[in-house]
């Protein structure tokens, strides 16, 4: 399967996001894709199954992007094909009163994922390193000190807790999309009676500063991307190139966990002769699965860290 390593940010990687084209396609086309993201979506739905019924850790999926980068959208994909009985998306929006009170990372702990449970942020603690930096909410040293408490947090995420036994799994995802491209996305909500409630002038002003975020971005995906917690830098001019590259990521990560459904709590042989006589082995019907037939390695692996 494609696991779309040059999206991913390895440690010690300089990312450049300016660098970076928004419209590229891995050669891939817009009807292979299709069926490769549907493909990706049936294959999501039985493993956050089993990570569900496992439940020993927890997923949390982070999505960045610039405003209309696709969060939502994505949200849209990769939620159709989960059981809303274990998933949650949590969106953060300016920080409260109560949330200022506290540490830039304590809102941030209130929404972690439990045992079983996949996350999805739209937006994260990111915001405090990137419109933080662009618009000087903090200063310059608390600021540096910053990346340091995130890789911090999410290191221990990784961690065995008494509520997730085998830790916390964190993918994040940049959703990059270009200038131009971000310009005809607010046109379309212009020029769309039922998307116009979107639309704001501080969204507009913030273009301005599109070269700050670019660089305050591109340093926080830099200096943040871990072995446990990595980065992928996402072209999304193309929403259904965007989609294919989060989908087999997620596919690809859940894979290389190899879970286990639980032990039955019942005696299966028992029920097995009660109720349908206890066919013969030979009789039974092998289960058929999708042809998903490498499983690809780990994170770990690809960072060269294994």
């Amino acid at each position: 399967m494609y696991t779309f390593k040059k999206c991913m940010v390895k440690p010690g990687d300089k990312v450049d996001l300016n660098a970076v084209d928004t419209g590229e396609t891995c050669g891939w086309t817009k009807s292979k894709a299709r069926t490769q993201i549907k493909r990706n979506l049936a294959r999501i739905a039985e493993l956050q199954e089993q990570l569900y019924v496992e439940k020993k850790r927890g997923l949390l999926i982070v999505l960045q992007a610039m405003d209309t980068g696709g969060k939502d959208g994505t949200i849209r994909t990769l939620g159709s094909a989960m059981n809303p009985a274990g998933t949650r998306v949590v969106a953060f929006k300016k920080p409260t009163a109560e949330e200022k009170a506290h540490g830039f990372l304590w809102r941030i702990r209130k929404h972690l994922p439990k045992a079983g449970e996949v996350v999805i942020f739209n937006r994260s603690h990111y915001e405090d390193v990137g419109i933080a930096r662009v618009h000087g909410l903090v200063p310059e040293k608390e600021l540096q000190g910053r990346y340091d408490e995130i890789n911090e947090f999410e290191d221990a995420l990784a961690l065995p807790t008494q509520e997730v036994p085998e830790g916390t799994h964190v993918l994040k995802f940049f959703l990059h999309i270009g200038k131009a491209e971000q310009l005809e996305r607010f046109r379309d909500r212009l020029d769309d009676p039922a998307k116009q409630w979107k639309l704001s002038e501080a969204d507009f002003a913030e273009r301005q500063h599109w070269d700050d975020y670019m660089e305050a971005y591109s340093l926080a995906l830099s200096k943040c991307t871990t072995a446990d917690a990595p980065w992928f830098v996402v072209p999304a001019d193309n929403k259904w190139m965007r989609d294919l590259i989060v989908s087999q990521v997620v596919v690809d990560y859940l894979e290389g966990l190899r879970m286990k459904p639980p032990a039955p709590t019942v005696d299966v042989d028992k029920i097995r002769k009660k109720y349908f006589g206890d066919p013969p082995p030979a009789a039974k019907k092998a289960a058929v699965r999708r042809p998903f037939v490498r499983r690809p390695p780990s994170l770990r692996a690809d960072f060269g860290l294994n």
